[in-house]
C-alpha cells in the first residue's frame, strides 16, 4: 500500500484556506510567509486525524489533519524542513515502511513534495528516551539564550527599579541591526553581529542618557516610569515594521542540517556556535560581577542603591554601564533568538518577553545569577513540555511552574525575603 504525502507551498491568496481560530489543521498560517501544505491519502481515501510535525532550524509546529486529509503549516523560512507523521494517530494497522521524518526542499516558487510509504507492519517510534534527549538539548540552548536578554533586565531592575517593558525592544534591534549590516550593508556576518552588539550598548547608554536619567532627577514615580516604557514599546514595535515590514527576515546561515553528535542528541552548527557564544559571555559576564570592581560596585547598586552611593560609589556611572551592558546583552539575544527562530520578525522580542520576566521573577529580582539560573529552568521546561503538550501552548506550561513555584518561594529561587510595611 502507498500513501503519497504532497508537500507545497501556497503563494496565492487566493488558493490559500481560510485560518480558523480553532482548527487545528491550519497552524502559524498568517504569522509567516511560506506555507506547508499536507495531503494525506491512503487508498485514494483521505486520512483524517494525524498529527503532523514540521520541525527545522530551531522551528517546530504541529498540526492535525482535517476530514480532507489536509493540514498547513507556516514556515519561516525557505529553509529544509523536516515533516513527521505520528503513527500512532494513523489507521489501525498500518505504519510507515519508509523514512519517517522526511526532509522538504524549497524549490523555485514552492516547496519540493515528498513521499510516504504505509504499509502493514510494526510502527517504529522514537523512545521517549530520545525524545526528551532532543528537547533538553533545545531547552538547554533556549535557555541559554533566554538568559543573556533576562540578565540584563535583571541588572537594569535590580540598580533603577524600573521594569522595563521596552526591553523586548532592544532584543528586536540586536537582530534588525545584523541584518542591516550583514545583508543590507554586506558586511561579513562575524563582523555584522559584533557591531550590532555594540549599537545595541549605545542604544541602552542613549535610552537612559536621554530620557530615563531626566526622569530620575525629577524624581518620577516606578509606576509611572513603568507605564512609560510600554509606551515606548509599542513605539519601538511599529517603527520596527515601518522599516522592516510584517514579513520574516533571515540571516546568513540561518537554519541548516543538524549532526549526530551522541546517541539521540542532533546540533546542527548554528545551534552549537549560539551554545558556545552564550556559555563565553555568561561566564564573561560572571568573571565580571564577582572579579572586578565596577562588577563589584553594581552588585552593591542593586542590593541598596542609597547605601552604595553613601559609600562612595558613583552610582550614576553604574547605572549607565549596566545600560550599555543591558542593551548589548539584550542585542546579542535577538541575535541568537533570530538564529534559533528562524528569522526576524518586528514583534519578535514581544513574543518572549513574558519568559524573559518570568526568568527574572522565578531567578529572583535584581539578583543576575537568579536570572541566568530561572532562564535555563524557564528554557527547558518550554521544550520538554511539548512531549506532553502541544507546542502552540508550550509557552503557558513554563508560566504554570513559575506559579507554582512563586507559591513555594515568592521571593525566587536566589530572592531574599523583604520585610513589607
Amino acid at each position: 500500500m502507498l500513501m503519497t504525502l504532497f508537500v507545497f507551498n501556497v503563494l496565492s491568496p487566493a488558493t490559500a484556506l481560510a485560518q480558523t481560530p480553532d482548527d487545528p489543521s491550519q497552524v502559524n498560517i498568517e504569522e509567516h510567509d511560506q506555507n506547508i501544505t499536507v495531503n494525506l491519502r491512503h487508498d485514494n481515501e483521505p486520512v483524517e486525524g494525524a498529527r503532523v510535525v514540521i520541525s527545522g532550524g530551531g522551528y517546530e509546529a504541529e498540526a492535525t489533519t482535517n476530514d480532507r486529509g489536509q493540514a498547513r503549516v507556516g514556515v519561516p523560512s525557505t529553509d529544509p524542513y523536516e515533516v513527521f507523521v505520528d503513527e500512532e494517530t494513523l489507521p489501525e494497522g498500518i505504519a510507515v515502511t519508509g523514512a519517517n521524518p522526511i526532509t522538504v526542499n524549497y524549490g523555485s516558487q514552492f516547496f519540493q513534495p515528498g513521499n510516504f510509504f504505509l504499509g502493514e507492519g510494526v510502527r517504529e517510534t522514537a523512545s521517549f528516551a530520545s525524545q526528551f534527549t532532543e528537547r533538553l538539548m533545545n531547552g538547554i540552548n533556549f535557555g541559554l539564550m533566554l538568559a543573556l536578554a533576562s540578565i540584563g533586565l535583571s541588572l537594569i531592575f535590580g540598580t533603577t527599579g524600573l521594569t522595563n517593558f521596552a526591553h523586548a525592544e532592544m532584543v528586536t534591534f540586536g537582530a534588525v541591526m545584523a541584518y542591516f549590516l550583514g545583508v543590507t550593508i554586506a558586511l561579513p556576518i562575524w563582523a555584522a553581529i559584533p557591531l550590532a552588539v555594540l549599537l545595541s550598548g549605545a542604544l541602552g547608554l542613549a535610552v537612559d542618557a536621554s530620557i530615563w536619567r531626566p526622569l530620575r532627577r525629577r524624581g518620577i514615580g516606578l509606576v509611572q516610569l513603568m507605564i512609560l516604557t510600554i509606551g515606548l514599546s509599542l513605539a519601538g514595535r511599529y517603527v520596527f515594521q515601518m522599516f522592516i515590514g510584517g514579513g520574516t527576515l533571515q540571516l546568513p546561515g540561518a537554519g541548516g542540517t543538524r549532526h549526530q553528535i551522541i546517541g539521540p542528541i542532533r546540533l546542527s552548527t548554528i545551534d552549537m556556535v549560539s551554545m558556545g557564544i552564550s556559555l563565553t559571555v555568561l561566564l564573561l559576564v560572571a568573571l565580571w560581577l564577582l572579579r572586578t570592581r565596577t562588577g563589584k560596585a553594581t552588585r552593591a547598586v542593586a542590593d541598596n542603591r542609597s547605601l552604595a552611593s553613601a559609600s562612595g560609589i558613583d552610582v550614576e556611572a553604574v547605572t549607565r554601564l549596566v545600560w550599555v551592558a543591558g542593551g548589548a546583552l539584550a542585542g546579542l539575544s535577538g541575535i541568537l533568538w533570530a538564529y534559533f527562530r528562524p528569522g526576524i520578525k518586528w514583534d519578535m522580542g514581544v513574543q518572549i518577553l513574558l519568559l524573559i520576566f518570568a526568568a527574572v521573577v522565578l531567578g529572583g529580582l535584581g539578583t543576575a545569577f537568579g536570572a541566568l539560573i530561572g532562564a535555563l529552568a524557564i528554557g527547558i521546561l518550554v521544550e520538554v513540555s511539548t512531549l506532553w503538550i502541544p507546542s502552540d501552548i508550550k509557552y503557558v506550561g513554563a508560566l504554570g511552574v513559575l506559579i507554582l513555584i512563586l507559591l513555594v518561594r515568592p521571593q525566587g529561587l536566589l530572592g531574599r525575603r523583604a520585610r513589607i510595611g
